[in-house]
């Protein structure tokens, strides 16, 4: 177990990273009142979000968050699978919203979030694997046979994450309406 009075710096990094759910608001409040979406821009930005979510899908159905090390599906590919779909998801609304001021906003909640994450991530896994994740890091795990598992998506909670997503390409199709009116 990752034991935060041990390491200070790791301490800071949680308190940042329990703001990351209310800054997530916020960061989607400000888009969606200074977006400028047209058409074009959300097709585009929700076809990239799209993307992401498949990686965010693909990954949480070989996860067993807790219990292992998992080396299956994304994960024999990148470490933090789950992550990368989220900045792929988040450039997705910087592009559907069409707004530099969004993209600043998006862009830097990103790089102070994720970074964050993936260290205490990281942190935790070390902490409750030990040489087990300091062989995956390496690339020197062995890989699993395991297979994409719906279910397993699920318990991830994977589906409340593409609720949100149709909700944002949902409310940037209204903010298109009322700036654009229909194509």
């Amino acid at each position: 177990m990752l034991d935060l009075d041990a390491h200070p710096r790791l301490r800071l990094l949680f308190r940042i990273a329990r703001l990351r759910v209310a800054l997530g608001f916020a960061a989607a409040a400000v888009t969606l009142a200074l977006a400028r979406p047209t058409w074009g821009s959300l097709a585009a930005g929700a076809l990239l979000a799209a993307a992401g979510e498949a990686v965010r899908i693909w990954a949480a159905g070989h996860l067993v968050k807790g219990r292992e090390v998992t080396t299956s599906g994304p994960y024999r590919l990148t470490g933090h699978p789950l992550y990368l779909g989220s900045l792929v998801i988040g450039v997705g609304c910087v592009v559907a919203a069409a707004s530099p001021i969004v993209a600043a906003v998006v862009l830097a909640y990103l790089a102070v979030m994720l970074p964050v994450a993936i260290r205490l991530e990281e942190a935790t896994l070390a902490a409750a694997f030990g040489d087990s994740y300091t062989r995956y890091r390496r690339g020197a795990a062995p890989r699993s046979g395991r297979r994409f598992n719906v279910g397993r998506a699920r318990r991830n909670r994977e589906h409340l994450a593409v609720a949100g997503l149709l909700a944002g390409v949902a409310l940037g199709a209204l903010r298109a309406w009322w700036l654009n009116g229909w194509p």
